[in-house]
């Protein structure tokens, strides 16, 4: 599979994503590709993001958190796996920035972060390809 949106823009997708209390990801996920993306790039399914969505609502959205987490420390073992100079995501910065840093623009830094890790392992594997 060759990645055709290898510029996702994390911290903008982070901020609307704050700002619609996640619901924009139930669109951008699905339909966006990025949930196939994911799949192909980390080699397994994924729980949709609408059920981990569904399962954070009673949870006060910590599932959905803990979900996304282990999504941002798969990308960094796989962004460690091909080379790619970090920083990197990871769980502790996904998790932390959402949580401690909420204040302070926290789920936009994570969520870019994430993105930016994500882009470099799609870059790298569309140079590889």
């Amino acid at each position: 599979m060759r990645f055709k949106h290898t510029n996702h823009p994390g911290f903008l997708l982070g901020f609307i994503d704050f700002f619609t209390a996640g619901l924009f990801f139930l669109l951008y996920m699905p339909f966006g590709g990025l949930q196939d993306e994911l799949e192909v790039i980390l080699g397994h399914k994924l729980l949709p993001y609408w059920k981990a969505y569904l399962l954070g609502i009673p949870t006060m959205f910590i599932y959905t958190l803990v979900w996304m987490a282990r999504i941002a420390e798969e990308l960094k073992a796989k962004a460690i796996e091909l080379g790619i100079e970090g920083p990197y995501t990871s769980w502790w910065h996904m998790f932390g920035w959402n949580t401690f840093g909420i204040l302070l623009f926290g789920p936009a830094v994570a969520t870019h972060r994430f993105f930016r890790t994500l882009n470099s392992i799609e870059t790298e594997l569309n140079r590889q390809r």
